[in-house]
Formats: structure tokens, C-alpha cells, sequence
């Protein structure tokens, strides 16, 4: 059998690591459903590809079907094969797929104002206070997706004349040339996190990083405990367990958008502020928020 994985590492830093992960798992999927059914994963017929799809369809998501499409369609072109994944009837086994499981995106739950107001106020006054404290009010003010939140460095702040910061987002999931783009905070913000830093200190130059035993690690901090910060915050506030729940690593990002909208402010000022390039996704981030802007009127 053609080794996909190898195929796979041509890859290697022309993409992201999460990527690149998903890759791996969508093709394994497909090449276990091949060994299944006793057939050769590549090249791939038209008929097998269908099939595979048709049968992921039975119990799962629209969107992973589509991944893994997409993860068949990568590996036989790095292998130099013909790409059966271009036709027709690939389209139609993919529509058939969606028909028969319409799922509606699952949305976080918006950490608004309000939220924030009521998480940074039961944060302990310890250094996982502060930092916690820091990180979630940098992370809304600058509608953060949680892996921009967690790479940025001391670098890429500046402290302004005004007391404020301008913040440098150098790469994102929409953003994988690392073009980068400018984001600014309030005073309040920029004062939690410079009496975060200044606890720190020059340990690290990550502007976040891990705690043990009352003393700053030399690393970045991984993606979850953006999440876990959330949550716990929320349980803290007296959230109800079905709220808590609901909020997630995305929930600062998503609450920002739909404050912005309800503010006044229009679509294409609030993608720019968050680095939207998809009008469709931002406007499921907004739909309470719209809801909630003609209720009041």
C-alpha cells in the first residue's frame, strides 16, 4: 500500500499543527474503513469514495464528512494519483449526506460584558488570579480565538501614551501567512495585564504561561485552559451548570461580536475588529444578539 503517511509530512509547516493532526485522523478513518471492506485506500474509486462518505454519514456530522472528503482529496494528489474526489457523483453522495443529517452548528455561549464584570470579580487574589483576570479580560477586549490568546508574547505588546495596549495577533486560523493584525484594549485591561506581568517577570516571554508551586514556567500554556479559566470562572459566579456548559474557549470572542452589534456597530466593523473573513460565520456568532437588539426596540 502507498504510504499516506509519509505523503502527509510534505505538509509540515505549511500548515498548522491542529491541522495537520486532523488530517492524520480523517485519512486513518477512511484507510480503517478500507481495511474493513477489504479495499485499496488509494488510489480510490469513485464508487468506494462514495460509499465511504455515505456510510460516515450514518453517525456523523456533515462537517467531518466534508473533512475527510477533503483529507482523501489532499493525499491523492501529494501521492501524484488521480483525483477521483472531483466527481459528480462524489457531490452528490456529499448532498445526500447533508440532506439526510441537517445539523445546526452548535454556538458557544457569548461571554458578554455583563459575564466579564461578574468573572473578574471572584477571581482570587493569588498569581492564578491575576493571570486568569488578565487573560480573560485581554482575550474579550481583543476577540481573541483561544490558540491567538495563548501565543502571544511580551513582544508583541506595546504600551500607548494613553495607558492603553496595541496588541499584534500575528497568526490565526484565518490567517495562516501570519499577516498578523492590530487589536486594541481599554486602561482597565491594560493595567491587568502589566500587574500580571510584573509578577511574572522576565522568566518567560510568553505573555501567559503556566503556575506551579507559586512560580512562572517557562512555556506556553495550552488551548484548554483557556476553556477551564472560563468555566471555572463561570461556576465561581454562580453560573448554573446548564451555563457553564455552555461557555467555552470561544465564548469571549463570540460575547465581544454580539456586544459590538448590539452597541450599534455594523457587520464589517465587527470583522475587522475580530479578523473575520466569513460574513456566514459571523452572523451565526450574532444571531442572539440580534434577537436580542429588535426585542428592546
Amino acid at each position: 500500500m502507498l504510504d499516506w503517511k509519509l505523503a502527509l509530512e510534505a505538509l509540515d509547516g505549511a500548515y498548522s499543527e491542529a491541522t495537520m493532526r486532523a488530517y492524520v485522523t480523517d485519512v486513518q478513518a477512511y484507510v480503517s474503513w478500507c481495511d474493513e471492506t477489504v479495499r485499496d485506500p488509494f488510489p480510490g474509486s469513485v464508487a468506494q469514495i462514495c460509499a465511504f462518505l455515505e456510510d460516515q454519514g450514518r453517525d456523523k456530522a456533515p462537517s467531518t464528512v466534508r473533512r475527510r472528503l477533503y483529507a482523501i482529496r489532499k493525499v491523492h494528489r501529494l501521492l501524484q494519483l488521480p483525483d477521483p474526489t472531483q466527481d459528480e457523483a462524489i457531490n452528490l453522495a456529499f448532498r445526500r449526506v447533508r440532506r439526510a443529517n441537517p445539523v445546526r452548528p452548535q454556538q458557544a455561549r457569548g461571554l458578554t460584558a455583563s459575564d466579564l464584570e461578574r468573572f473578574l470579580a471572584v477571581q482570587p487574589e493569588t498569581p492564578w488570579g491575576l493571570r486568569n483576570a488578565a487573560m480573560l479580560a485581554l482575550g474579550y477586549e481583543l476577540m481573541t480565538r483561544r490558540s491567538e490568546l495563548i501565543a502571544l508574547r511580551d513582544p508583541d505588546l506595546e504600551l500607548r501614551p494613553d495607558g492603553t495596549l496595541r496588541v499584534l495577533i500575528r497568526r490565526s486560523k484565518a490567517d495562516q501567512e501570519g499577516q498578523g493584525r492590530l487589536a486594541f484594549t481599554s486602561v482597565d485591561t491594560a493595567d491587568r495585564v502589566r500587574a500580571w506581568q510584573d509578577w511574572r517577570g522576565s522568566v518567560t516571554d510568553w505573555l501567559f504561561c503556566p503556575i506551579y508551586q507559586d512560580h512562572p514556567i517557562d512555556r506556553g500554556l495550552s488551548d484548554t485552559t483557556v476553556k477551564n479559566v472560563i468555566k471555572t470562572a463561570a461556576k465561581r459566579a454562580g453560573c448554573p451548570p446548564e451555563e457553564v456548559r455552555a461557555f467555552s474557549g470561544h465564548s469571549m470572542r463570540v460575547g465581544a461580536a454580539q456586544d459590538l452589534l448590539k452597541r450599534g456597530f455594523d457587520t464589517s466593523a465587527i470583522m475587522r475588529a475580530g479578523g473575520w473573513k466569513s460574513v456566514s460565520v459571523l452572523a451565526r456568532y450574532l444571531e442572539v444578539a440580534e434577537q436580542n437588539v429588535w426585542e428592546t426596540r
